[in-house]
């Protein structure tokens, strides 16, 4: 019998569509569930981007230049230096999702047996991305106790080796929501200049900084034009999660050419998709101040509600729309497993991300689950009263 590879086999499930079949077992029982597993917003999809689409008279459905349209990059560029970032067109290359844009900057710039230090917990795919490419992620963790704020510097400098290449964080954090504060960012600049490393933010939820405090991109940084790399995404801006087009951010000109020669290999981004991607970039400020309104409401009522029940700890993001929550459990991939097989209240349940998966030191977040919150307040103040009830009754 034919036999499947070793990367094969080491590729993690992800914490966040694993549960999946459950869930829809649950639906097939008559169970209502709550979905607070996924980062898919509940927003309306910006109306000009929509109608981009559908007003358009292409009668061709052609290949797009592998880099991305020259009309939707020039306009990218205008876009990031409103937001303090300096870029042109040709900085920029459009991929296939943000997805996409790590595979292509991890296939850039490392090679089989090299390593990246990352600050766990960590978007699950980071360790997806890495297997497919024979890199080892180096952990450094950060607790729940000091909100996941960006570790001591000194500990970065420890795992740092001859096989590194790169620290990559993301900027507010999924699954955290944390977001780090300039002096955090300008000491990681410090580091990767010192020891000549890239430094990869993925800043896909960028517009979204809470309670008066302010995104600093590691493209706004002075002297690291050789190291900074931004990974961006529509997805979560504007709700177009979809669409699936990202892009690959630098001004390093040797990183940009390899990762389009990545590009060409695919041959090019979806048209229609880049289509209504360049007209969400003339959605008015007003979109975005009032979903940042939204999402301020629903974390404090989450955050509220959580701090309710007995025995479990969470910590308050500032940025995404994500929350670490942790619960008085020992195996919350069991719990959450449980919840949606076994339990029901009301004849409803949630389901929720075990946060294990966001860890790649075993062991780690065993008792912690990632909450997105993506539902109104109504089906969040809900949710959490499930949680109540199932954490009650599983704790029997």
């Amino acid at each position: 019998m034919p036999s499947i590879s070793k990367k094969g086999n080491q590729m993690p499930e992800s914490p966040i569509r694993k549960l999946v079949p459950y869930a829809e077992d649950a639906k097939k029982r008559g169970v209502k569930v709550y979905h607070l597993n996924i980062g898919q917003p509940d927003i309306k999809t910006p109306k000009i981007a929509l109608d981009a689409v559908k007003n358009n008279t292409i009668e061709t459905l052609s290949y797009e230049r592998s880099e991305g349209s020259e009309e939707y990059r020039t306009k990218l560029a205008k876009y990031y230096v409103k937001n303090d970032i300096p870029v042109t067109k040709d900085n920029i290359v459009v991929t296939t999702g943000g997805s996409e844009a790590l595979l292509f900057t991890i296939g850039s710039i490392t090679d089989p047996g090299d390593e990246m230090i990352i600050p766990e917990p960590f978007y699950a795919n980071y360790n997806g991305f890495s297997n497919a490419s024979g890199v080892t992620v180096v952990p450094v963790i950060s607790k729940i106790e000091d909100n996941f704020a960006l570790p001591k510097i000194e500990e970065f400098e420890k795992l740092i080796t001859k096989k590194t290449k790169a620290i990559l964080i993301c900027n507010p954090g999924n699954p955290t929501g944390y977001l780090y504060a300039k002096e955090e960012i300008e000491k990681l600049k410090q580091i990767v200049i010192k020891h000549d490393l890239f430094l990869i933010a993925d800043e896909v939820y960028r517009e979204f900084a809470y309670d008066g405090l302010k995104h600093t991109s590691v493209m706004s940084l002075e002297g690291a034009d050789q190291n900074a790399i931004v990974i961006d995404s529509v997805s979560k801006r504007y709700s177009m999660c979809g669409a699936r087009i990202g892009c690959i951010v630098s001004k390093n000109d040797a990183f940009i050419k390899t990762t389009i020669k990545f590009a060409q290999a695919r041959l090019s981004p979806p048209t229609f998709a880049l289509i209504a991607s360049e007209a969400a970039l003339d959605t008015p400020q007003s979109y975005f101040d009032d979903v940042k309104s939204e999402y301020v409401d629903r974390r404090n009522t989450l955050i509220t509600e959580l701090e309710k029940i007995e025995g479990v700890k969470v910590a308050k993001p500032n940025g995404a729309f994500y929350c670490v929550a942790e619960l008085p459990v020992k195996d919350t991939d069991h719990f959450a497993q449980w919840i949606l097989e076994k339990f029901s209240h009301d004849n409803e349940t949630v389901m929720v991300a075990p946060a294990s998966g966001f860890y790649s030191t075993p062991g780690e977040g065993k008792n912690q689950i990632r909450m997105a919150y993506v539902l109104n307040k109504k089906d969040l103040i809900k949710s959490v009263e499930i949680l109540a009830a199932a954490l009650k009754q599983y704790q029997q």
